[in-house]
């Protein structure tokens, strides 16, 4: 049983039923009924006639039964161990008490202290050390030649 579609509905067109209509051009139509084919010869757009399938698809009608609300897929947080630390590691910094953390960073903050006051205690000696270097040599007195009166008059 070979069943076919309206031209202009859209709906079924089961053997013995509908119409078929052959244009000029040779384009075949297939109708359900008179009232398709009347239809599609006014030159009625499918598309804006409510009772045709395109109408109801276009529109959305009928497909609330068919179609279940999308659910949205959750990312799901996952813990692993990173390329310098492993998860051990990264559990034992994160479970530290807040005590331990303070102690931690005071710690870090005193040794680098520390360290900028001996850079700038090596800067200081250095600059001592240039500065009496520079004392011990004296400047070498050049001879300036006495410039050579012009002949003449104004240039």
């Amino acid at each position: 049983m070979k069943l076919e579609l309206c031209n202009y509905s859209g709906y079924k067109i089961y053997p013995g039923h509908g119409k078929r209509y052959i244009r000029l051009d040779g384009k075949v139509f297939n109708f359900l009924n008179k009232k398709s084919a009347n239809a599609l010869l006014m030159r009625r757009n499918p598309r804006k006639v409510p009772w045709t399938v395109l109408y109801r698809r276009k529109h959305k009608k009928g497909t609330q039964e068919e179609i279940s609300k999308k659910r949205t897929r959750r990312n799901v947080k996952f813990q692993r161990s990173i390329q310098g630390a492993t998860m051990e590691n990264i559990l034992a910094k994160r479970n530290q008490k807040p005590e331990m953390r303070k102690a931690q960073r005071e710690q870090a903050i005193r040794a680098a202290k520390e360290k900028q006051r001996a850079k700038d205690q090596q800067k200081k000696a250095l600059k001592q050390q240039s500065s009496v270097m520079r004392s011990k040599q004296q400047k070498a007195v050049k001879q300036v030649a006495s410039q050579k009166a012009r002949v003449g008059g104004k240039r």
